[in-house]
């Protein structure tokens, strides 16, 4: 008797424990709402680089931010790769004259990182940053605060001292000598010069099968909501359309490619693309080298190009932008915040990157430990409410239900850029004045706006000019 009464008892308590766990894993997974649609409407996405991002460069250090991104709309965090980095031919520098970590003097070895996108494994965490602890607390202090979490993941090429280099070396492009290669860049047919990486061949259905396997390991054991995918089009297209599928029955995800491909974009595949193209049209425009004829032109080419559900993510900055191109105040100058601003009510979904709320102007180190400000201004009040307006009115919705774009014309098509968003009644309008002169122009327009950002009136009559300082802009409500 007293046998059977300790042997109910242990299982009525292996069952609770059971049970207990059960609810725990499941709480764990509900902290935050099932990724929709509807969230890519008001959505900002934001790009932490964590290395940079403090002095700590953790994922503590930046866990405790999480919080106050709320305070710039920010819903979606992307995580730039957290994987260990490969040892072998770890770089040191980029660039035409790059070198390895190797080639340096062996007192400042250790001083060179290498690079987030030379992946040694799939399934670990760089010790730089922390441990998978420190990591899935990330993940739930996101979640708790409404904010989604994507991982940077890396398909195309792995560093030289990933296990399959050893195990697999089937799953590598190889040149006619039977040897492992770096990257091609098929528009040239000669290497991208990536030399830390070597790449993955995807004829090889195993490699499909085992990348696939890792992507599905983070979904379904550290509860991530999706992927913002490296050079996605160099991956075939093929391999999209086999793995997206499976990634998204474990749970409904964000797919966002580094590309423009609208291919990518279509049988729910991707559900974001880089806007590149409108990116470096704003690059020009800022330096005088386009006019607002070349972004009318894009928008038009755009339409015809990509379906009304397609989205694109727009930017005036991102990790390559700024370590390989500039800063932002560097390529765009006193341009700089009508093309921020324009950034978050076009089309599409605004990016942030590490830094550019806090008036980041240097560009970041690559390779070696460096770190951005951490004081709130101007540029932290500007995306504040740039974040507000993105989430809170309908007439800047951006995704596969967005709001839509009408140009209105103006007197001077060449500097003056005129648009107006609407949907379900709300409706903003973007007037700027693209250049670096002053311009007086006329607008189809008649009545009395309040401009978003300062709070002031402003009348517009279609009988009285308007006239625009250089690089000023109204978002008009």
């Amino acid at each position: 008797m007293k046998k059977s009464l300790v042997t109910a008892l242990a299982v009525l308590t292996l069952f609770s424990c059971k049970n207990e766990t059960e609810k725990t894993a499941e709480n764990s997974k509900t902290e935050i709402a099932k990724f929709s649609s509807d969230v890519e409407e008001s959505s900002v996405i934001y790009e932490v680089n964590i290395r940079q991002y403090s002095p700590e460069g953790t994922f503590n250090a930046f866990t405790k931010d999480i919080p106050q991104l709320k305070e710039l709309g920010v819903k979606i965090i992307w995580v730039m790769p957290i994987f260990p980095i490969s040892q072998t031919k770890r770089k040191a520098t980029g660039g035409d004259d790059s070198k390895f970590a190797s080639e340096m003097p062996k007192e400042e070895q250790h001083k060179y990182l290498g690079s987030y996108y030379a992946v040694s494994d799939f399934k670990k965490v760089n010790p730089e940053f922390g441990t998978i602890e420190d990591f899935r607390n990330l993940v739930k202090t996101a979640h708790e605060n409404g904010i989604y979490v994507i991982l940077d993941w890396v398909p195309n090429h792995t560093g030289w001292d990933h296990v399959w280099i050893k195990e697999h070396p089937e799953f590598y492009t190889k040149n006619e000598k039977g040897e492992i290669i770096d990257p091609i860049n098929p528009e040239t047919g000669k290497s991208w010069g990536w030399s830390d990486v070597a790449d993955l061949n995807y004829d090889n259905k195993e490699l499909r099968k085992e990348m696939t396997s890792d992507m599905l390991h983070w979904i379904k054991n550290e509860n991530i909501d999706g992927f913002r995918c490296d050079v996605a089009s160099n991956v075939p297209l093929d391999f999209w359309q086999q793995a997206i599928p499976q990634l998204r029955k474990e749970k409904d995800i964000f797919m966002l490619a580094e590309a423009w491909e609208p291919e990518l974009l279509k049988e729910g595949l991707f559900d974001m693309a880089y806007g590149w193209e409108v990116h470096h049209t704003m690059n020009r425009i800022a330096q005088g080298k386009n006019t607002v004829k070349d972004w009318d032109r894009l928008m038009e080419e755009n339409a015809k190009k990509y379906e009304s559900n397609d989205i694109l993510m727009s930017f005036v900055d991102n990790h390559d932008e700024n370590s390989w191109n500039g800063t932002v105040k560097g390529r765009l100058g006193k341009a700089e915040e009508a093309m921020t601003a324009l950034s978050y009510v076009m089309p599409g979904m605004p990016l942030i990157y590490s830094g550019n709320e806090y008036g980041l102007n240097h560009s970041l180190k690559f390779f070696e430990k460096d770190s951005i400000p951490k004081t709130k201004g101007a540029d932290w009040e500007l995306r504040a409410k740039l974040g507000k307006l993105k989430a809170e009115n309908k007439a800047l919705s951006g995704g596969k239900n967005a709001a839509s774009y009408k140009r209105i014309i103006t007197s001077n098509d060449e500097q003056i850029l005129a648009f107006e968003r609407e949907k379900d009644g709300e409706k903003i309008i973007y007037l700027a004045n693209l250049s670096n002169q002053v311009v007086t122009t006329s607008l189809p327009i008649n009545g009395e706006f309040v401009d978003f950002i300062t709070g002031k009136k402003i009348i517009l009559n279609v009988k009285i000019n308007t006239q625009l300082q250089p690089w000023q802009y109204y978002i008009l409500n």
